[in-house]
């Protein structure tokens, strides 16, 4: 997913570096088994990334990283399936239950930020700017089968079929774009083209002249040439997705972090999952830039690292 010439570089590096890892556990010297990893398709490129980077100095290591949505990669974590979930907004209540009726604990860990970005097909020229009140109007529950055309989003707009593509309702994309623009979580008309898989939704996008989308800032970065990137008026002006709008706190309400959730239990018994959650951890900043993923501010790496050494302290104790 990312640039190869980026990950390829990083690479590099790192082996000449031999890993940043201090206690040497994920820089090869035999390591060998797998890590399985689900969750967030948001995040999916970059513990992608990730598992790339890693198996550059630990080749005997499996690491496989799948993207079924943040709550479908809860459920398989909770079940004990899985030995790190991947999820786009913090674990949830009934979650955490779930989890702990089933014996897993865990280690929530913010590894990068995001612009959730809202895009269109690269001819439409009138949509550059939408309210958060324009979003609800085209996704609030009460606008299914209703609000059918752009005209009705704004009368400035043309007629124009108003074709919608975005996550379904497993993913935490869904969670977070339902609660920041209509207010309730999974609050969303239901006439659109749901997936967990947001390649589909850029396909869709750029193949409808109407349409419309919404996924992670990694997806538009890959796909700018085919896609146009809406600026978001939150109430004080229109502001284009971007790592600076997202790190000086204009792009509002659609600016988010993204997390990593190690199981201790998993990383007590398998030696290869907790050299990669450290591996991930110390790289972090390396892996988001080879990602294409904002990265973390100061304040946020220095809380990173203090969830490491929480993880590892567990971990131990077990």
């Amino acid at each position: 997913m990312a640039p190869a010439a980026a990950v390829a570089a990083l690479a590099l590096t790192l082996a000449a570096c031999g890993g940043d890892n201090n206690n040497g556990d994920s820089t090869g010297d035999g390591l060998s088994g797998s890590v399985t990893i689900d969750g967030s398709s948001t995040v999916g490129p970059m513990a992608k990334v990730a598992a790339e980077l890693f198996g550059e100095t630990n080749p005997d290591v499996r690491v496989t990283v799948g993207e079924s949505g943040t709550g479908g990669g809860f459920e398989k974590f909770c079940a004990g399936e899985t030995d790190i979930s991947n999820a786009s907004r913090p674990v949830e209540d009934d979650e955490v239950a779930l989890c702990e009726k089933d014996g897993v604990t865990f280690q929530e860990m913010v590894v990068a930020n995001d612009a959730l970005t809202v895009v269109v097909n690269s001819e439409n020229d009138w949509a550059t700017c939408l309210t958060v009140e324009q979003l609800n109007t085209i996704w609030d529950p009460k606008s299914e089968d209703k609000v059918t055309n752009w005209n009705q989003v704004d009368p400035s707009f043309p007629d124009e079929k108003l074709v919608l593509f975005g996550a379904g309702t497993d993913s935490g994309t869904f969670d977070y774009f339902t609660d920041a623009i209509n207010g309730e979580e999974g609050a969303s008309r239901t006439d659109y083209s749901p997936t967990e898989n947001d390649n589909n939704t850029v396909q869709g996008v750029q193949g409808s002249a109407g349409g419309l989308g919404y996924f992670g800032f990694s997806y538009f970065e890959q796909n700018a040439d085919n896609l146009t990137a809406v600026e978001i008026d939150g109430g004080n002006g229109c502001v284009a997705p971007s790592a600076e709008s997202v790190s000086d706190g204009t792009y509002t309400p659609l600016a988010r972090e993204l997390y990593m959730y190690p199981s201790v239990e998993k990383a007590a018994s398998n030696e290869a999952a907790l050299a990669y959650t450290e591996f991930f951890v110390e790289n972090d900043a390396e892996i988001a830039e080879a990602a294409q993923f904002i990265p973390l501010n100061d304040e946020q790496k220095a809380l990173l690292d203090s969830e490491l050494a929480d993880f590892q302290a567990a971990v131990d104790a077990g």
